[in-house]
């Protein structure tokens, strides 16, 4: 049985019918949250049933959108290993330091468990197109799913992105646009070169079912963990969707009864060349000013302006966290670092949390007896090119 109720502004409150095709809030255009009833669902679901099921991110399919199971595309994404890293952790002189290995979902990156769900709610909803705006992943993740649900695709992506990444979108059937200029501007053209077209935008947090895909790795964290949460988590932050839909998942698993108020100091982590998260949460804003000039080897963390960037920062604020800025040549640093201690090839963009927990480390604000999970967003394999020395 499926519990979604309603969705919910995440600014204004409004109230949506759940069973239509939406992107932003018709009234003030922010994000759209999908709500469930959770004193159902406590009575119907518990940790116990869930530990028999399937290890994928449909295990919890009570909390997630789809209500009709033919409907459901799965290309095995989610249930990713969390990995207590001890070898790097003797490095570091750290004892309880853990990676959460997103490079292992279907299409290498944790973008396939947002489009997983995104696309088979529009598909059951009755999407005829899809289109995105994207700095490779998740235009690759999007094209998988559409290709399965049968369902064209159409990708803007900046021309400058790794080459890997456009060929993964032709390879699967997806038409590729290519863009003089940043995701922003993807975002832009791709919304003019589809106007009224029957497609559906799966932008970032324009739509409401990509972000109850990636909330399921709070759930999974909880799990893994035996369901209890670490004290910290570092995330590499480019839209956010990541960290807004694990800070959902908490509220809704402590509704549940699966665990107590305790909550993780939230890190985003973005990169020097593009941080307007960072600005916004040093300045204490409520929004974050467009970056400009927005400029770094990691293509997913070149984000100048983020539709949920409100939501990131009150997650950051509710949690007591905080936000970090890192340089280029320290994410490939971290690389190597993780690399040769924990065997793991990764993006620069998963690397980023290792130099934030490093940082924060020396700083006292991480102490030497708590438990860190660290991000890894997805793998190096699209991002040869920086290793040709």
């Amino acid at each position: 049985m499926n519990y979604l109720t309603h969705l919910e502004c995440s600014m204004c409150g409004k109230r949506l019918e759940a069973d239509q095709l939406w992107n932003l809030c018709p009234d003030c255009h922010k994000p759209l949250l999908a709500r469930y009833d959770l004193e159902k669902a406590k009575w119907a679901i518990s940790p116990k049933e869930i530990a028999k099921r399937e290890p994928n991110l449909w295990r919890y399919c009570e909390l997630l959108p789809v209500r009709d199971n033919r409907y459901l595309l799965c290309l095995g994404e989610g249930f990713t290993p969390l990995i207590r890293a001890n070898r790097l952790s003797e490095e570091m002189g750290f004892e309880r330091l853990f990676i959460k290995d997103e490079g292992l979902n279907p299409t290498g990156s944790f973008k396939a468990r947002g489009l997983g769900v995104a696309v088979s709610r529009a598909w059951e909803l009755g999407a005829k197109a899809f289109s995105i705006p994207s700095a490779g992943n998740a235009a690759g993740a999007l094209s998988a799913y559409a290709a399965l649900a049968g369902i064209p695709a159409h990708v803007f992506m900046p021309q400058d992105v790794p080459h890997p990444f456009i060929a993964e979108c032709r390879a699967l059937g997806a038409e590729v646009t290519l863009i003089d200029g940043l995701i922003t501007d993807a975002g832009r053209i791709a919304a003019k070169g589809l106007d009224g077209s029957d497609h559906f935008d799966m932008s970032t947090l324009k739509e409401p079912y990509r972000l109850e895909g990636k909330k399921t790795m709070g759930y999974e964290i909880a799990e893994q963990m035996d369901w209890n949460l670490p004290d910290v988590i570092i995330y590499p932050t480019g839209g956010g969707t990541g960290l807004i839909g694990m800070w959902k998942a908490f509220d809704e698993m402590e509704k549940l009864g699966w665990i107590g108020p305790k909550r993780p100091r939230m890190v985003t982590v973005q990169a020097e060349g593009c941080a307007p998260i960072v600005r916004a949460f040093n300045e204490k804003k409520e929004f974050a000013e467009p970056w400009h000039g927005a400029a770094t080897i990691a293509d997913g963390l070149r984000v100048p302006a983020a539709v949920g960037d409100f939501l990131i920062l009150r997650a950051l604020r509710e949690s007591n966290g905080t936000a970090i800025a890192v340089t280029d040549k320290e994410l490939m640093e971290a690389a190597r670092i993780i690399g040769r201690t924990q065997g793991l090839f990764l993006c620069p963009e998963a690397a980023a949390p290792l130099v934030a927990f490093q940082y924060l480390n020396r700083r006292g604000w991480i102490k030497n007896n708590e438990t860190v999970v660290l991000f890894s967003t997805g793998n190096g394999l699209k991002y040869t090119h920086l290793w040709k020395s």
